[in-house]
């Protein structure tokens, strides 16, 4: 499990993930401090930062 966890995920991915759209990761990005690292052109995630920032009541706007 923790593997599945540890990998980099897309933005479409983590957005099935948390249950949102792809709108709403884009504009946390943008208005938000989600742990997001963009490689190329694409946005990738970590679950776990991801889990600890939703856990750290950042995500609420």
């Amino acid at each position: 499990m923790t593997d599945l966890v540890d990998k980099w995920h897309s933005l479409e991915e983590t957005a099935e993930y948390l249950g949102v759209t792809k709108d709403t990761i884009r504009n946390w990005i943008k208005k938000t401090d989600i742990p997001a690292h963009k490689i190329g052109r694409l946005w990738k995630f970590k679950l776990t930062e991801v889990d600890e920032w939703v856990k750290s009541g950042k995500s609420a706007l």
